[in-house]
């Protein structure tokens, strides 16, 4: 059986999470109908609280995070799936409680499995991931109630992380005069190069007044964090505005009333990217690849390999200084 190295999260006696890169064999993988050679991964919030220990992403270790996985097929016991597909897998249970994407092989359900579409890479398909396709998803759910882009403004919240920098990139594409809210002043050059026309700091976007309406401004709102930040931007959107809803980096809470709703007839949209049906992100995927294909992706992207990633990254996205796409080579060993 091939053997493969991959990033090993193990639990201590005392409750401390210790990390590292050790080699493992395919025979260790769970079960699953597609056997895949892990190409690249990439990082996400959610891969790095699995690495710490948080019980809510992954609840038995030992573990290996990673909840993107991009490369080709070994071995299928799936009609759908011939050795030698160039395939990628987002969400689903990877990465959370079945083996991840940070090794050099994956094994999955074939329901879980993406074909690659023509038009796009590996190393691409990655520099979106779950991250890419999240925003893309959030797009597809403001477009689908009626969002367009000469109704006004679309403000993206936490815009220099995976998800907003990629929503602004795609929104832009797509003709929308974009607003990038951000914790990060020195972000203002990148966020213009990715196409917003504008950017606000966080203290910009968090209303202290208790007022339940403000101002209208937003056309719509692709928020990725949360907290008083969506509760504001509920707040100061146009009679009839869209906000979709796909994160809690900030925080889990929402404070806010009716009145967004039952007097500006505003529509909040959950995204959630995890159990995604097939039928979506088939859809989805060929809109990355093709429609809603980013010309300038490397300026949005990071690329490191799974040292890097155990030693340095995991603990910077912790800390909030991550900024745009983190893309993680995963080679197998011969």
């Amino acid at each position: 059986m091939p053997h493969f190295n991959a990033l090993w999260v193990t639990e201590t006696p005392e409750k401390t999470y210790q990390r590292q890169i050790i080699q493992r064999s395919v025979s260790d993988l769970p079960a699953g109908d597609v056997l895949i050679r892990v190409s690249y991964s990439s990082l996400n919030y959610k891969d790095a609280l699995s690495a710490s220990g948080n019980k809510g992403v992954t609840r038995n270790y030992p573990h290996t995070p990673g909840i993107d996985a991009a490369g080709i097929v070994e071995h299928s016991d799936s009609p759908a799936f011939q050795t030698g597909d160039a395939v990628v897998v987002t969400g689903f249970d990877l990465g959370m409680n079945t083996a991840g994407g940070f090794a050099g092989y994956i094994r999955v359900p074939a329901a879980w499995v993406v074909k690659l579409p023509a038009g796009i890479s590996l190393r691409d398909s990655m520099v979106y991931g779950t991250a890419g396709f999240t925003a893309a998803l959030s797009v597809f759910k403001l477009e689908h109630a009626g969002l367009r882009p000469e109704q006004g403004e679309v403000l993206v919240t936490g815009a220099t992380g995976g998800v907003g920098s990629i929503a602004v990139a795609i929104l832009s594409q797509l003709g929308y005069r974009v607003v990038a809210g951000s914790g990060k002043s020195s972000a203002q050059d990148f966020l213009k190069q990715l196409g917003a026309t504008e950017t606000l700091s966080r203290e910009d976007l968090q209303d202290e007044s208790n007022k339940p309406l403000l101002k209208g401004r937003w056309a719509g709102v692709l928020d990725t964090v949360g907290g008083k930040i969506l509760g504001t931007a509920l707040k100061t959107l146009q009679y009839g505005g869209k906000a979709s809803c796909c994160g809690l980096v900030a925080s889990p809470e929402l404070q806010t009333t009716v009145f967004p709703f039952i007097l500006r007839g505003v529509d909040l949209l959950g995204v959630d990217s995890v159990e995604c049906p097939m039928e979506t992100r088939l859809i989805l995927w060929d809109k990355l690849a093709n429609d809603w294909k980013i010309p300038s992706l490397d300026t949005l992207m990071t690329e490191i390999s799974l040292e890097e990633l155990e030693s340095v990254y995991l603990d910077k996205i912790l800390r909030g200084q991550v900024q745009g796409r983190v893309v993680v080579r995963c080679e197998a060993l011969a």
